[in-house]
């Protein structure tokens, strides 16, 4: 498939972080989630009351360590580096929740069925995704409501990127 030609001139394909990057690079990219956050910036969200930066940060690594312990599962991630997907998720989650909204500035809008639709996702595949989030929420010891919040936005999160049917 070849790159759209209205592209701005600082849009291009990257391999380490596709379908898109603007601006910056994939290394700088993957450095903007290792920078310190003024949570204060982010008052009255859920982003600051569960610790900002570092609790995404965290989830995110107990989320792709228990992927990568699974043999079969992993193979859904292409990458053999499963760093830069973490940090692609941390940012986009820090952005959900109220943080900074670093992830649309350099990968554009979320998009998040078509940025997986290339992925068959079916039920056996939604339950076993949620069921290393659930792990990787569990590790946080987050107050019950918080972690209640994160996993009912991931439970609808992965119905809604549900997209091949089962077989019998």
């Amino acid at each position: 498939m070849s790159e759209p030609q209205f592209l701005p001139q600082v849009a291009r394909r990257d391999p380490m972080s596709n379908p898109l990057v603007m601006g910056k690079s994939s290394q700088e990219f993957l450095d903007l989630a290792q920078e310190p956050v003024d949570i204060s910036q982010y008052a009255g969200t859920f982003y600051e009351e569960v610790g900002g930066r570092a609790v995404f940060a965290q989830l995110t690594k107990n989320f792709y360590a228990s992927v990568a312990e699974d043999e079969d599962f992993r193979r859904m991630y292409p990458e053999q580096d499963l760093h830069p997907a973490q940090v692609r998720l941390q940012l986009f989650l820090e952005q959900y929740w109220g943080g900074p909204t670093t992830f649309s500035e350099h990968r554009g809008h979320p998009r998040l069925r078509m940025r997986h639709h290339n992925y068959p996702i079916n039920s056996h595949y939604r339950d076993v995704w949620l069921g290393h989030m659930n792990k990787a929420i569990d590790q946080l010891e987050l107050p019950m409501l918080q972690a209640e919040t994160l996993r009912d936005y991931f439970e609808r999160a992965a119905h809604s990127l549900q997209n091949t049917p089962d077989t019998m």
